[in-house]
């Protein structure tokens, strides 16, 4: 309906969920905290700002965006959503959680792959002043923040 991927175009997101690591995606397989059946869990490939070590959310099978979601999916991402917040709040020790979600280009939304936003949040982090100055990162630095998620995660 409100598509603006490219017809043969190979989707990043989609190959990081079945734990395919090569040049076309960010994703690695370390950076994944949580997977089910239909949903995927992992460390964003890029640090915002004082924000870094946010979660990105997105469905098993490929939707582009909100419009083309089915409600059951809808429902299981926001429960592992209040689940990933938990545990990102403890992890971090953070003072608050951003819930952040595009749609289209004019929305801001990059990758066409529907995917929410954890961001841990902090007093005066500025968060929206830095979206748009992400820093690109490397597994090895992000490794520790999947590290803390997923223990955190074991003791909720």
């Amino acid at each position: 309906m409100y598509n603006h991927a490219l017809k043969d175009e190979v989707c990043p997101i989609c190959l990081g969920v079945r734990k395919i690591e090569n040049a076309q995606t960010l994703i690695r397989q370390s950076d994944i905290v949580y997977q089910d059946e239909d949903v995927t869990a992992f460390i964003s490939s890029f640090f915002i700002g004082n924000n870094k070590g946010h979660v990105v959310i997105v469905p098993n099978q490929h939707f582009e965006n909100i419009y083309d979601l089915p409600e059951e999916v809808i429902s299981q991402i926001q429960k592992i959503a209040k689940k990933l917040a938990i545990a990102v709040r403890g992890a971090y020790s953070c003072e608050g959680i951003t819930l952040l979600q595009n749609n289209e280009p004019a929305g801001n939304q990059h990758a066409f792959h529907y995917h929410l936003h954890i961001f841990p949040r902090y007093q005066n982090d500025e968060l929206y002043v830095y979206m748009l100055k992400k820093t690109p990162t490397t597994p090895k630095e992000r490794l520790p923040y999947a590290e803390k998620l997923k223990t955190h995660l074991k003791n909720l």
